[in-house]
């Protein structure tokens, strides 16, 4: 069950990225991630009172420690696209994200198979493979260094966040979430008011009905992804749940070659491989 939970997650996690990245070609990425999260709240908060659930103090905080962390993190990270080569923002990021919390998990006495170790690592180098772009003219788009700074950073805040929602997760699935939704809608608000000139200016050609359309769908579908995560880790190995969840940007791949007709470059292809072959060792 782990395994599938985790593998839906990935599935929902890059397709709610691609969604949000396609809104964020014509809108400032703050306001697109008002947008998204706003519907990721109500929509969490909506689900979380249906299910009649308990709402514990203890997984509330947790939530919204990790979601107020993870709203961090996008916010940096999108930073870094702007100001550092995508093909060494991305990898670093998606490779620091997952190698955090399953350092976290192994210290704290988890002991996979010789077949789940090996895929893991198939997986966390196809993470890398997968997330690898075409790379930009320093000149115009920052230095390696700062590349390398930001993913890291942004990297950390996702580990973390992966880390914090499986603490919550164990106070319950549904309502931590909702807390979480609710502590990266409160930075991502943060941020727009302190940048508030700057999302008037990033506005470019105004927001056409298609961008609220991506920006409520993707914060749906990263609402149902993080469901999906939390329920992986409580019912099976942690450190596998993040590797697998952490497939995402594969998936963001692969609607892009299939929606937008992106060419898939050879190193892109070998990564999508690893990943298969990888989930393969993992299930057997």
């Amino acid at each position: 069950m782990v395994v599938l939970l985790g593998l839906a997650a990935a599935v929902l996690y890059g397709g709610g990225d691609f969604l949000g990245g396609m809104a964020t070609r014509r809108v400032h990425v703050l306001t697109v991630l008002t947008m998204v999260e706003t519907a990721a709240v109500i929509v969490a908060v909506a689900v979380a009172v249906l299910s009649g659930g308990p709402a514990s103090l203890p997984g509330l905080a947790w939530g919204f420690s990790a979601g107020a962390v993870g709203g961090l993190g996008l916010i940096v990270f999108y930073a870094g696209l702007a100001a550092g080569p995508m093909s060494v923002v991305a990898p670093v990021s998606g490779l620091v994200a997952t190698v955090l919390p399953v350092a976290v998990a192994l210290a704290g006495g988890e002991h996979p198979g010789a077949g789940v170790y090996a895929g893991a690592l198939l997986c966390l180098v196809a993470i890398v493979l997968a997330s690898a772009a075409p790379g930009t003219d320093r000149k115009t788009s920052g230095t390696v260094a700062r590349a390398i700074g930001y993913g890291t950073a942004s990297g950390i805040a996702f580990g973390l966040f992966f880390l914090l929602i499986r603490n919550a997760g164990e106070s319950g699935e549904v309502w931590p979430v909702a807390a979480g939704r609710i502590g990266e809608l409160a930075v991502v608000l943060a941020a727009a008011a302190v940048l508030r000139p700057g999302l008037r200016n990033g506005l470019r050609g105004g927001i056409t009905g298609g961008v609220p359309l991506a920006a409520v769908s993707a914060g749906v579908i990263d609402v149902i992804a993080n469901l999906c995560y939390v329920a992986a880790t409580r019912t099976g190995s942690f450190g596998l749940a993040v590797v697998l969840a952490s497939l995402y940007p594969g998936v963001t791949v692969l609607l892009a070659r299939v929606v937008l007709g992106e060419r898939l470059r050879w190193i892109q292809r070998v990564g999508l491989g690893l990943a298969a072959f990888g989930v393969i060792l993992v299930t057997i």
